[in-house]
């Protein structure tokens, strides 16, 4: 059996950090992508001992303007699986949040949603990144979400909404032709440096609350590992066990994208 390649993006953010070991255990390659050369050495390191092989590129998601950009990199390393951990972190102002959260995110998406190799893409994206109420928030979560995404964090809303949006409409035009296909779109709540205590609160959650990286790097993996994963997956921090959470979410046929425009993302040009 061949062995799992992952294409992972924004390698050195902290969930990427948790996220690259668990991958390796599962004797998965991993390719992660940094734009610092200096960080290589600290993501080699996450390979020792493990079973999968870990290789380091150095490339910049702020110069991926075209989708050509994105396929050279999809052809140099040739996944099974895209991962997309990066973000710009308020690093360059809105318009570089527009151009790696956003123009990056989608170049990437098409790019691989486009390539029958491909047949996982996961997203990390944010809890409050959707321009719908869904019918599980209280009026205080939804006066929660609208605050970050219009006072506190607008250009950052406005990217990932697009990003996010756009992998929904481009994975259901893949489903038409190929139901295997999995995009994932996890959305954790507010990041936490917390060690995870394997517990969890996934799928139905408020809109505010708090969420180790670690635990969102563990779901990654749970998610990634099994054929059944789609959708979006909202997450905070809970009493549910990780496999269990995500076993109940799989098996409820669960889906948080619930209470979006469907008819609207769904007609997105991707």
């Amino acid at each position: 059996m061949a062995t799992t390649k992952v294409l992972l993006l924004g390698g050195h953010g902290k969930i990427a950090l948790h996220l690259t070991p668990l991958l390796l255990a599962k004797s998965w390659n991993v390719t992660s992508v940094v734009r610092n050369s200096d960080h290589e050495s600290e993501i080699t390191a996450l390979g020792a001992n493990k079973p999968g092989k870990i290789d380091v590129l150095v490339d910049s998601l702020d110069d991926v303007t075209s989708i050509d950009r994105a396929e050279k990199v999809l052809d140099k390393v040739n996944p099974d699986i895209v991962v997309f951990s990066a973000g710009a972190g308020g690093k360059g102002g809105p318009s570089r949040t527009k151009a790696v959260d956003e123009v990056a995110a989608k170049h990437y998406i098409t790019a691989s949603v486009n390539r029958p190799s491909v047949k996982k893409f996961l997203m990390v994206s944010y809890i409050a990144s959707r321009r719908g109420r869904p019918s599980w928030w209280t009026d205080d979560d939804q006066a929660a979400a609208e605050n970050v995404n219009t006072k506190i964090l607008p250009a950052y809303f406005a990217a990932k909404v697009e990003a996010d949006e756009h992998l929904a409409a481009a994975a259901k035009k893949r489903n038409e032709k190929d139901s295997s296909f999995q995009a994932i779109n996890l959305r954790p709540g507010t990041l936490k440096d917390d060690p995870s205590d394997g517990k969890v609160l996934l799928g139905k959650t408020p809109a505010r609350g708090d969420v180790s990286r670690e635990s969102v790097a563990r779901v990654a993996a749970a998610l990634l590992e099994r054929s059944d994963t789609r959708g979006w997956y909202d997450l905070l921090n809970g009493d549910e066990p990780i496999d269990d959470a995500v076993a109940r979410c799989v098996k409820e046929g669960w889906d948080s994208i619930e209470g979006e425009d469907l008819d609207r993302i769904y007609a997105r040009s991707v």
